[in-house]
């Protein structure tokens, strides 16, 4: 009888009759694919093209139930296990070599209850696919800046984007999870069941089983919001940043902005001077009436002469693929975040110098405006900590050539 071998936990080999993995097979209602299978090489790729990795075995699920069968084995056989979702993972954590993947890619089922402002949504969804049914009625589940991201793997690390200072995190509005443990056991988390499980994966990352549905609440939002995005030249960041540090510190909840590095695409929506040129782009959104949006932000159209300015009123759904170009599935990317807990002159002389010696014009480093109402949580009420930090910085390098991975 053929022998099937597989990677184990602790990384040594475990060698299983091949009649074990068919049964597998036969119990699942999706297929379980092997290398050199039809769609084996489209299933494990990942975002980042950095990680190549072959699974011994890549179980798509069709629901819970195959989650519960494929975890049984998992368990059973010592056969080291990774969970992807929407496969947006930058550290690759989401497949692994020669062991079992879940896939659950394929369920990215959205469900609204525009009267009850709830979503149940698939753990194979991304925000792309979230906005397309909530925005249909006014509504957001707060979720990232990115339409490709997963919204698993983002709401279970605790999940920022646009509305984070007027809705706060994902996490601040999820209301349940189903989730399947490592045990197998097929569970309901809550503040009201399983407390401590709810706890823990809100911020605490995917280590605590596999979960099959999220429940947001939703909030009104959209479908049209005002965007200020005007765009300096790079060069003047020193001078720019104190005062939209300032700027920033005597807003309300409403909005929500960056101030980033990058260098414009040679693109037609760009004027022909501003292409690939590198800027200080000052994007920020306002989670209210537009006009009131539009007088609110100002302040940051007139802080010189933009190289670019693409402000105005715009779907929500547009500002939420706004970023994708910067992003494409299969790119080469490494990421580092920090917080920072005061922008002085200290602090925007090095970052300002990290924006101008990026190694590559596909390279963003950003800082990201904090508090509002996402600061206002507790830090032992969600897994996630301490968000008490006005500011965070988002170093997102990418590249396309394996030769520059050093």
């Amino acid at each position: 009888m053929s022998r099937i071998h597989l990677t184990a936990l602790d990384r040594s080999t475990v060698s299983l009759d091949a009649d074990v993995v068919d049964a597998l097979e036969a119990r699942l209602h999706g297929p379980l694919l092997r290398p050199g299978d039809d769609g084996y090489d489209d299933a494990r790729r990942l975002f980042n093209g950095i990680h190549d990795k072959r699974p011994g075995l890549i179980a798509r699920c069709s629901g819970a139930a195959d989650v519960m069968d494929a975890v049984d084995f998992a368990r059973e056989h010592g056969v080291l296990l990774s969970i992807r979702g929407g496969g947006h993972n930058v550290a690759g954590t989401s497949s692994n070599e020669g062991g079992l993947v879940i896939d659950l890619s394929g369920l990215r089922g959205v469900r609204v209850d525009p009267a009850g402002r709830v979503a149940d949504v698939g753990p194979g969804a991304t925000w792309g696919d979230v906005d397309r049914e909530t925005q249909r009625f006014g509504l957001v589940a707060p979720g990232g800046v990115v339409s490709t991201t997963g919204v698993a793997g983002l709401t279970l690390g605790g999940g920022l984007g646009w509305a984070r200072r007027k809705f706060g995190m994902s996490i601040d509005s999820l209301l349940s999870v189903d989730l399947v443990t490592a045990a197998g056991e097929f569970v309901h988390a809550s503040a009201d069941e399983n407390a401590d499980l709810f706890w823990a994966v809100r911020g605490g990352g995917g280590n605590f089983g596999v979960v099959t549905n999220f429940r947001f609440r939703l909030h009104p939002l959209g479908p049209e919001i005002y965007l200020a995005a005007p765009m300096y030249p790079a060069a003047r960041a020193r001078e720019l940043l104190p005062l939209w540090r300032d700027f920033c510190e005597g807003l309300d909840d409403e909005t929500s902005g960056f101030a980033m590095f990058q260098t414009l695409p040679d693109a037609d929506v760009f004027p022909p001077e501003a292409r690939n040129q590198p800027v200080l782009a000052l994007p920020a959104m306002y989670a209210g009436d537009v006009e009131e949006g539009r007088r609110v932000l100002q302040p940051l159209r007139e802080m010189g002469t933009p190289l670019a300015d693409l402000s105005g009123v715009m779907p929500f759904s547009q500002l939420q693929q706004a970023f994708d170009w910067l992003f494409p599935w299969g790119g080469r990317y490494y990421w580092k975040t920090a917080t920072i807990p005061v922008l002085d002159e200290a602090a925007i002389d090095a970052i300002a110098g990290v924006g101008e010696t990026r190694s590559s014009p596909r390279t963003i480093s950003a800082i990201w405006q904090m508090g509002g109402a996402m600061s206002r949580v507790a830090p032992d009420a969600t897994a996630y900590g301490s968000r008490e930090a006005p500011w965070l910085l988002d170093c997102d390098s990418f590249w396309t050539d394996p030769a520059e991975d050093d």
